[in-house]
Formats: structure tokens, sequence, C-alpha cells
């Protein structure tokens, strides 16, 4: 699988960018589905609570009503002169009563009105509930209480068992305000409670309760559940319930795990509870995650088929070029490479052609180079060869005129002889710089006898560059360069500066003179003349010049130089020529330090 993938591009390109865009789709519907469940939780949370809000509107309005209920019925007139009083009189009572059954009556959710006189047994009650083992009835207020709602208990009349949460508070003379009494106003727990199912919390899943401020079950959908603790029975829920706060959280696990939602009564410090079970998200989600695995195949598969397309239309154009560089003929130019675009496939086509050509055109210039370098070598090799016969022939001379006596003859020829034999070199381009030195020392002794008191040469030479190597017969032209068009033309004697010295990993090297000098004009043939065109090339390739000619040309033995700079050091070692007219003429070049010869 791995070779069959790696020996192609176009497949390689299919799989790395289909997965390439395979995997962000796959992420991508992956993150939907998770922002898509999250939001279907946020929703439900959101419309719980609003469920929650609107229970808890009624339900205050319940208790507001109770509320003022109780204040009415505890000042009023009549019934605080029938308290008042010592002994129970009837018609007070059943006319007090009437007026309780009235108001009880007209709101379906107050289950009973009672008021318990302090100083006489006389029970003035709106319902009528049958005492038995099993029911209790709200406990009297005690001390300085002022009002408190009960938890729920149950009661029993004539239609059964009938769970009920009361408001009890003291009754007090408006006039001393000593306790005459205690009323107590009870709520119907099932017309607390009526309704919530028809308000589909969670979907028609969820379960409303209503929380006591000490833990207790006061109202809920689960009858079973009423009057029991939450600490014991769910004490988890009953953790995470902050009194005085909304909000929501989770619990539980696996199949038992549910959101709560929970909301504060501010009258009472009650807490409306609402739990939707986790189940209940997973329809909804089922749902979203087939669109979701839907519409991330149907991308995929149509993002394989354009990246398939793409990828062979890129990479047909890429094997014909294959197939131009696998048939390469090194005798023969580059195959031609044909294009229909103009995108980046068009312009590599195009490279390929210009590459094509570039190459063709560096082979004849690197076969030119190494011509000119042969020609070059043998330019050196000639100027070797023929001072070799000389060298031989004056070594006898010299001999003949020690013989004579002839001191003067003798010494001129001695320098010329060690001149010659420094420019065999055994045969070697490079020699070290002291070596190159003697040979310009010997050179100037031999003209210095033919033309005496005409020039005096300086060498400024750094000892640690004395035995690094440089490539022979470099300096001899250009210090007579000095003195054939320098010195001579000069009237009165002249100086030339040989200096050569490091910087960095550089030798530079200079000859100056304080001769003639040259024009501008002059000067700009000179530096034109270093670089040979073509057809001088050619010329000098194929015809021998003799010194004469030498002279006449002006810088033939310059442009020998820079080109032997060039082909064996590089560009950067080409000669710089400055000169003005009576101020002399500056050569110099700089070439790498070498240690040996290359």
């Amino acid at each position: 699988m791995g070779r069959w993938l790696t020996s192609s591009l176009q497949r390689k390109l299919s799989v790395v960018v289909t997965a390439s865009m395979i995997v962000p789709l796959l992420a991508l519907g992956l993150f939907a589905f998770l922002i898509s469940s999250r939001i279907t939780e946020q929703k439900t949370k959101l419309s719980g609570m609003d469920t929650l809000k609107q229970v808890e509107a009624n339900l205050r309005y319940m208790l507001q009503d109770v509320e003022t209920l109780s204040i009415f019925l505890i000042g009023e007139r009549d019934i605080q002169q029938y308290l008042s009083s010592n002994e129970d009189d009837v018609q007070e009572r059943v006319d007090i009563l009437g007026r309780m059954t009235n108001l009880a009556a007209s709101k379906k959710y107050i289950a009973n009105i009672a008021i318990y006189p302090d100083r006489f047994d006389a029970t003035l009650s709106t319902a009528t509930w049958y005492e038995s083992s099993n029911v209790s009835y709200p406990p009297a207020p005690r001390g300085d209480a002022v009002k408190a709602w009960t938890g729920i208990y149950p009661v029993q009349n004539y239609a059964g068992i009938q769970n009920v949460i009361t408001l009890v508070r003291p009754i007090r003379s408006i006039h001393d305000y000593r306790p005459i009494g205690w009323l107590a106003i009870s709520l119907d727990e099932k017309a607390i409670s009526k309704g919530w199912a028809a308000l589909g919390l969670g979907m028609g899943e969820g379960r409303l309760e209503l929380i006591g401020s000490t833990g207790e079950i006061l109202s809920s959908m689960d009858q079973s559940r009423l009057g029991q603790s939450l600490q014991k029975i769910e004490p988890e829920v009953q953790a995470l319930i902050q009194q005085g706060r909304s909000g929501t959280a989770t619990y539980g696990r696996g199949n038992e795990k549910r959101t709560l939602l929970y909301y504060p009564e501010q009258l009472t410090g009650w807490t409306l509870t609402g739990t939707v079970p986790y189940d209940q998200y997973k329809s909804e989600n089922g749902y979203i995650l087939i669109l979701t695995a839907a519409a991330v195949s149907l991308s995929a598969a149509i993002s394989a088929g354009l990246v398939w397309f793409t990828v062979r239309r890129v990479t047909r154009p890429l094997r014909v070029l294959t197939r131009h560089l696998s048939r390469i003929d090194p005798d023969r130019p580059l195959p031609l490479f044909r294009s229909e675009s103009d995108d980046e496939i068009g312009e590599l086509g195009e490279s390929y052609n210009l590459l094509g050509a570039h190459i063709e055109r560096l082979k004849k210039e690197v076969i030119r180079g190494e011509a000119r370098k042969k020609e070059a070598d043998l330019r050196a090799l000639q100027a070797q060869i023929n001072p070799h016969f000389l060298y031989n022939t004056l070594s006898s001379i010299h001999w003949i005129a020690l013989m004579s006596e002839e001191k003067r003859i003798a010494e001129m020829v001695e320098g010329l002889s060690d001149f010659l034999r420094i420019s065999l070199n055994q045969g070697r381009d490079y020699c070290p710089v002291g070596q190159e030195i003697a040979h310009i020392r010997h050179y100037v002794r031999v003209q210095s006898i033919r033309f005496p008191d005409k020039f005096a040469v300086h060498y400024i030479v750094d000892p640690a560059l004395e035995q690094r190597m440089m490539l022979k017969l470099l300096l001899q032209p250009l210090v007579e360069n000095a003195m054939i068009h320098g010195i001579q033309p000069k009237a009165g004697m002249g100086t030339i500066t040989i200096m050569i010295r490091q910087e960095q990993e550089r030798m530079n090297v200079l000859v100056l003179d304080d001769g003639a000098g040259m024009g501008r004009d002059r000067l700009e043939q000179i530096r034109s003349s270093l670089v040979p065109s073509d057809e001088e090339e050619q010329h000098y390739s194929t015809h021998h010049c003799t010194e004469s000619e030498t002279v006449k040309q002006g810088g033939y033995g310059l442009r020998n130089v820079n080109e032997r700079l060039l082909l064996h050091y590089g560009a950067e070692a080409k000669l710089e020529v400055d000169s003005r007219v009576g101020g002399g003429t500056r050569i110099s070049f700089s070439i790498p330090i070498l240690e040996v010869s290359p």
C-alpha cells in the first residue's frame, strides 16, 4: 500500500488533499453536532427557566392573595370584637363563619380558613375535616411569632385525604396588642400543582416540584414524593440548590443523569425545581447526528471527486515534463515542453524550456572557457619554454663573461638567468609569495643595468604572507607595464612600490608608480581591453604578438594577467586600474589566501 501510494504524485496528492479536506469536514461536523447538542440543552434550560418563572408567578399570586386575606381577617372589626369577648357569641360566630366561607369559596386554591379563639373553645372553620390518628393540624403560633408557613400535611374530609400547606399567624387586639386568637389559611396542594404537566417541561419528560426552606417537598407532579425530605431521598440535588438564587446544574450518571433547574420564591424562601432527564436529548440529538453525518458524507464525496479531477489535471503536464526529463541525452538539447496553460504549471514549463536553453548556453560557455584557460596556460607555458633555451645559453654567456672579467655583463646575465629559472618554476602554476618577489627582484636587477638611475623599487610585503601560495608570473607584467608606460616617458627618476598585505581571508596586491600616468580616455580604453571580445579572443588565440605589438596595443600584458586571475580565482580577483596624467598609475587585485597550491 505504501509503495503504491508513494510511486505516484497523483495518488499522493489525491490522498493527502482529500484527507486534508475530509479531516476538517469531520471536525466541523463534530463541532456542529456538539454545538447543536449544546444549543438543544441550553434551549431546554432556557425554556425550563421560563416555565419556572411562570409557575413562580402563579404561586406568588396565590401567596400574596393569602397574605392579603390574612391581614384583612385579623383586622376585621367583627372578628376583633368576637375574639375579644369572654364568651362565645353564637350569632356573631355564624355571621363571621358565613363571610369566611364566602371568601374561601371565591378562591379555589384555598382549602380552608380557620380561626382559633384563645378565650373560649369555639373553632371557626370553613371546611369539615375529620380527626384521625394519622392526621395532624397546624400548630398554634407561639411567643412573638408573627406568621409562618407550615410544611405539607394531610387532612381528611368527605372526599378523602387532602394535602394542604397552611399560613398560621396570631390575631392580636387592635387596642392593647394582646393575643386573642390565631388564624390558619390552608392552600390546597393540588391547586398549586394544577397545570404543571401541561407546561411540558423537557418535552413532557420533566418534573416540577416546590421545595420548602427546610428541604421538604411541598408540591410535586409525583404525589408519592410529597412531604419527604429532599436531603434524604436526593441529597445531591439539595446540595446543588442555592437558597435565594436561580440557576442550572447537572447531576447523576448514565441513565440517571439529569438537568436540574431551580428558581426561588421570594415571599416564602421556597424554591421551585425542575428536573429533566438527559435521555430527553437523545432523540433530538440523534436526528441532528443523522443530518450532520449525511452533510459531512455528501461534502466528503464531492470534495474527493473535485480533488481527483483537479489533481489529475495538475499532474498531467507534470507527467509529460517527467517523461522529457527522463529521456535527457547529454549530447542533445533538452526536448521542448509545450504547455497550453498560463498558470504555475505553464510557468514551470516555460522555466524548463529556459533551463534547457540556459544549459546549452552554459555548455558552450564552459567549452569556450576551458579553451580560453588552456590558451592562457599555453601562452604562459610558451613564455616559460621560450626562455628555457635562453636560460641555458645565458649560463654559457655568464661563464664566458666571468672568464673575460666583464663583471657588468656577468651580473646582468646572472640576473636574467635567475629570472628565467624562477619563471620556469619546474612547470608549476603556483609559487610562494616570497619566490614571486624574488622573481621581481631579478627582473628589476636586469632592468636597472639597462636603465641605470632611472627608477627605484620599494617592497612592502607582510612577512606572514611570504610562504603563502599564489599564481606565478602575476607581478612581473605589472612591474614591466609600470616601467615601460609609466617611468620611461617621465623625465627624471621614478619610483615603483609593490605592496602585499592581508585583509581578513584575502591577499591584497598593489603595484603603484609615480610615472607619467594616462588620461581618462586612455584609462577607459585600458579598462575595457582587460576583457577581450570574442573577435579579439579568436585573433589572439590564432596569432602571436611580438613585444613591439604588445607595447603598441598597450595593455595586452595586463589583459593576460586579468584573464589568468579570472580563470583561476574568479570574478572577485579582477584587476583594478586607476591613473591620472602626471599622477602615476595604480594597479591592484585581491586573491584568496592559500596554504598550498590547488
